[in-house]
């Protein structure tokens, strides 16, 4: 790659993470002068934790490109790691964001796991397999009396707060624009498109796909760390069918492969679920019928690997296309 190109995708990442920054400062500024209230600003962490969800998610499924169902059982290794870290071992606030760590990187190792399949199954099987993990991380959970079995985990300290969260979502961000501008997110894209084709051009495939996984997972376990610590409780019931469907629901929503688009699926799936509160089990029915539509007649979702930055050009070019065929009739 040229250094003319290198420096658009600096540029880019750049852009992308100064937007997220100056909302972030600006929903604070409104929390500090406090018009937002108490049940704003908790639907506002709910966007931001799963928002990070959705982004770990599209590692694997937007920009490598295959059918992950991985992403409950991680979150759920991500709240219960944490969660045992600030309850039994370290429960000053000081320590959280070693407990938040902590609950990302044993997602991880179990991420490099659940890598290894991939490397010889695609498609349905890949999907049934990493379904089978987190139905495997849940099982296990219910029978451990260590961290309360079926019943879970109570009494979390509640450390989690408005800074916590938006500050781990700008560190998505960043992580994941900068990935997928470096030579590892171009390999990504490459498999996405033509793995055997990839391989040929002496691209890692094994290699590649492992960091995605690692990636997903990690910044799912920080999600999962968050959500433990916003609640005060966690158990395993949690990290099931409704979670795997809610993280889908989300990414096709919002987009495939796009940071734009995974903030803006968490942010309108979030608002729903709160709208759609007086329905009750009966507004999950609405989430499968949603993803179902979406896949039907948007498979790549609304922003599916286009950034918000991309539809402005978009636009401007228009502008100025019709500006010109204006001026042109003009002169006619």
């Amino acid at each position: 790659m040229n250094k003319n190109n290198q420096s658009l995708f600096n540029k880019s990442a750049a852009w992308k993470f100064a937007s997220a920054a100056a909302a972030v400062v600006l929903l604070i500024m409104l929390k500090e002068l406090g018009i937002l209230s108490t049940s704003t600003l908790l639907i506002f962490q709910y966007i931001g934790i799963y928002a990070i969800v959705v982004l770990g998610i599209n590692m694997v499924n937007g920009y490598l490109g295959v059918f992950s169902l991985a992403h409950a059982g991680f979150m759920a290794v991500g709240a219960y790691t944490a969660a045992v870290c600030t309850k039994f071992f370290f429960s000053v606030e000081w320590m959280f964001p070693v407990a938040i760590v902590a609950g990302g990187l044993v997602a991880m190792l179990l991420g490099i796991l659940v890598a290894i399949p991939s490397f010889k199954t695609r498609g349905d099987y890949l999907a049934i397999i990493t379904l089978g993990f987190t139905l495997i991380v849940q099982s296990v959970l219910q029978n451990m009396e260590f961290v309360g079995a079926s019943k879970g985990l109570n009494n979390i300290p509640r450390h989690t707060n408005i800074y916590w969260v938006m500050g781990c979502l700008l560190f998505a961000i960043f992580v994941v624009s900068r990935f997928i501008h470096s030579k590892y997110g171009r390999s990504l894209k490459a498999i996405r498109q033509d793995q055997v084709a990839s391989m040929l051009v002496s691209v890692d495939v094994r290699l590649n796909k492992s960091i995605a996984f690692a990636l997903s997972a990690f910044l799912i376990g920080i999600a999962g760390a968050l959500i433990g610590h916003l609640l005060g409780y966690t158990s395993p019931s949690a990290y099931g069918f409704t979670n795997i469907v809610d993280g889908l629901v989300m990414v096709y929503l919002g987009g495939m492969g796009s940071i734009t688009g995974s903030i803006f699926g968490a942010a309108v799936w979030q608002v729903l679920v709160q709208l759609l509160k007086g329905l009750g089990t009966w507004r999950w029915v609405v989430g499968g019928g949603l993803l179902c539509i979406i896949m039907v007649f948007r498979p790549k979702g609304l922003f599916g690997y286009i950034e918000l930055s991309d539809l402005l050009k978009k636009i401007q070019a228009k502008m100025k296309s019709g500006k010109l065929k204006k001026g042109g009739n003009k002169d006619e």
